[in-house]
Parts: structure tokens; C-alpha cells; sequence
């Protein structure tokens, strides 16, 4: 699921699918079978086909023979291959708070617009909550900010926790 909602969030990526098809090969004369987690294409035309696994799993030399000949053959399609075992767990714990806000409707685009126009590269979030009172609805203005934040139109190093003290710039889209 970390790796889906990282794809769901990355603005190159323009269509995902879950287990897309299913690969059959024969491979030192057994006939092997394989589904691949995710499909990912992006803005440019390219193709990503991404398998999931626990990084510890990847010493298992059968699981490693078992990911290498579909790899073999996706690249040899012409598609880029990915093996995903995980991302830096501040990254994924910002992104997945992000997400809360990922479906359009939850704060009224005039409330976004509202919050957008008093923001400036360089405030905090905790800045523009306080710049912000009086304008919009208090229990309104945290979500229009993670959901401007999802949207990429304001930006923040989501390396780092996101958090009153996170640092904010509008972006230019």
C-alpha cells in the first residue's frame, strides 16, 4: 500500500494498475508463472512494472530467482522494472497524512484559493494557521493545507516531519 499511495502522489505518474497481468514463462524447463504488483505510467509515455518486497525477503535466493526472470522479460519489453522494499519511513508517514486529503471535495477549492492567497514561500505551517484565523473556519484551515500540499501547490521537505515549524513554499504550477 506505501508504494501505491507514493505512485498516487507522484504528479509524473498519470495511470496505475494493481496486478496487471499475469507473465508465464518456461525458465530452467519449468514452466514459472508471475503477477507483478503494479504497472506505472508516466506523463512521458514510460512504463514502470513494480514488484513489492520486504527487503530481508530479497537475501532469499528463491526469492530473488523468482523476481529476476519476470524482470528479465518486462525489460526486455522495453519497460522499466522496480523492485520496491520500502522508503524512508518519515517520507511515507508524511505522504500517508497527506493522503487523508487526496479526494477532491473535502475543503471547497474557494477555501484553498483563500488559503493560497495568504501564503508566502518561507512561512510555516504554523505561521499561515495564525495568519489565517479569522478568515477560515479553524477546523478547516490544517486540512486545506494538507490537501494544497497533496495537490503540490504548496510544498514542504517531506524528508523531514511535518509539523508546525515545516517550512512552506507556494509552488508554481
Amino acid at each position: 500500500m506505501a508504494r501505491l499511495m507514493l505512485a498516487d502522489f507522484d504528479p509524473t505518474i498519470t495511470a496505475i494498475c494493481a496486478q496487471p497481468f499475469l507473465i508465464r514463462a518456461r525458465v530452467d524447463g519449468r514452466v514459472r508463472r508471475h503477477v507483478p504488483d503494479f504497472l506505472l505510467r508516466s506523463a512521458d509515455g514510460s512504463v514502470t512494472v513494480v514488484n513489492v518486497k520486504p527487503a530481508e525477503r530479497l537475501a532469499d535466493p528463491a526469492i530473488a530467482a523468482a523476481l529476476a526472470w519476470p524482470a528479465a522479460l518486462i525489460e526486455d519489453h522495453g519497460w522499466a522494472h522496480e523492485i520496491w522494499s520500502g522508503d524512508d519511513p518519515v517520507l511515507l508517514a508524511n505522504v500517508r497524512l497527506l493522503a487523508r486529503q487526496r479526494r477532491a471535495g473535502l475543503v471547497a477549492e474557494a477555501t484553498l484559493a483563500e488559503v493560497l492567497a495568504v501564503s508566502s514561500s518561507g512561512m510555516t505551517v504554523k505561521d499561515l494557521l495564525l495568519k489565517l484565523q479569522g478568515s477560515v473556519e479553524p477546523w478547516l484551515a490544517k486540512p486545506a493545507i494538507i490537501r494544497l500540499l497533496w495537490q503540490r501547490r504548496l510544498a514542504a521537505d517531506l524528508h523531514r516531519r511535518l509539523d508546525g515549524d515545516s517550512e512552506l513554499a507556494v509552488a508554481h504550477v
